[in-house]
């Protein structure tokens, strides 16, 4: 039997592979913007819960501000997110706009933030009130961002059905003002 110090290694040693992978396969999409985003001045970037890791490629090194959960699945989210450029928050506005504060202030430094639209646990592509109450109170204006695959697979049994660009795959990003 393996003590617990040992199963903990093993944990952070799958968990950082795990990561590697991710990484990997996130750099591996090739992501085609169907314009700029536009630049001189921070937006509130809103996702549907579903392109997560498609929008993970797509904005990555851009010092982007973001709220992730303070779930398991959050934990190992976050560790890639911070991987690949952005600025990790925890926590959730699910239960009200105390954890969105990070977002507003990152906003008022000058910085974008992102965000999903449907919240974190849904009901998908419904979007809740949290984006554009954001934007409204930062007086910036909100990037609604919708996504298209060239090859993906889809997650049917999350509440969202994650979509996951198979390698390689080519992610469309068209966004509207």
């Amino acid at each position: 039997m393996k003590s617990g110090k040992s199963l903990n290694r093993e944990n952070r040693g799958s968990d950082k592979m795990l990561n590697i992978v991710l990484k990997l396969l996130v750099l591996s999409w090739r992501v085609k913007f169907e314009k700029p985003l536009p630049t001189g001045e921070p937006v509130v970037i809103g996702l549907w819960h579903q392109d997560l890791p498609a929008c993970l490629a797509a904005f990555k090194y851009r010092n982007i501000a973001v709220l992730i959960s303070k779930s398991n699945d959050g934990s190992k989210f976050a560790k890639l997110s911070k991987s690949l450029g952005y600025d990790v928050f925890r926590g959730s506005g699910s239960g009200g706009q105390s954890e969105v504060r990070h977002l507003l202030k990152a906003l008022s430094e000058g910085r974008s933030a992102g965000m999903a639209l449907d919240g974190p646990k849904g009901p998908a592509l419904i979007a809740k009130p949290g984006a554009e109450w954001l934007s409204r109170k930062a007086t910036k204006p909100l990037v609604e961002v919708n996504v298209k695959y060239s090859h993906a697979i889809r997650l049917k049994k999350s509440w969202d059905k994650t979509f996951i660009p198979l390698p390689f795959s080519r992610v469309f990003i068209y966004y509207s003002r």
